[in-house]
């Protein structure tokens, strides 16, 4: 956008996009998380953290939420950019992964249903739209490059989905991450585990997940 003439929108979608990662970097800080990287994308920018699934829901959805209220308080205070800053905070907040509001949506079914039900359930509502806004701008050769390039990222969180929950069984195996509260599971389904749970399962007598992820991990060591 620079090269051809519209440095004007080029700074003012830059700095929108500064401005709202700052508010995610800022949050993170507060709540002493660990950042990684961030990187630059053709739609904005995207802060990897190297921190547990486990942690709290409420912390993800704090650092999550403050890139738009940055945003929107960088809009207030410079209302020429508007127009710009509105098409990027709809757009960011569409249902799509791995924009915020994928992570919005995630983090609601994670109140509800189990870790792996959320994220399968998020990531096919990402395919979803994608298709939908593609069937809509299939002309637009802009936004068919975004949503392909958020497509092949959807694809991979998907196909990865496998991994990230042994990552989910693992930390829980272990850390003891002291949740107050406490789901009973019948059975030995750890698919039905959740964020901010600790869980207790029945299958006869009563074992902690502890047990019940130890017994699940030493037998797939057997296997292997």
């Amino acid at each position: 956008m620079a090269v051809t003439g519209h440095f004007k929108l080029f700074t003012s979608i830059f700095f929108i996009i500064f401005i709202h990662e700052m508010g995610h970097l800022f949050m993170a800080l507060l709540l002493k998380w660990k950042i990684d990287k961030v990187i630059i994308l053709p739609f904005g920018a995207v802060t990897i953290f190297n921190e547990d699934i486990n942690k709290p829901i409420k912390e993800e959805f704090l650092i999550a939420f403050f890139g738009p209220l940055f945003q929107i308080i960088y809009t207030f205070l410079n209302p020429n950019i508007l127009e710009y800053s509105l098409f990027l905070l709809i757009f960011n907040l569409l249902p799509i992964f791995p924009l915020d509001g994928s992570k919005f949506l995630n983090l609601f079914l994670n109140l509800f249903i189990s870790f792996k039900k959320s994220h399968l359930l998020s990531l096919i509502i990402s395919f979803i739209c994608i298709f939908v806004i593609l069937s809509f701008f299939r002309f637009n050769i802009f936004c068919v490059f975004v949503m392909l390039f958020i497509f092949l990222k959807t694809l991979d969180e998907y196909l990865n989905h496998r991994c990230l929950f042994n990552k989910f069984l693992y930390e829980r195996l272990n850390n003891n991450y002291g949740f107050k509260k406490t789901k009973i599971i019948k059975g030995k389904n750890v698919f039905l585990m959740r964020r901010d749970y600790k869980h207790i399962f029945y299958d006869k007598i009563y074992k902690t997940e502890r047990e019940i992820l130890k017994e699940r991990f030493d037998f797939n060591r057997k296997l292997w």
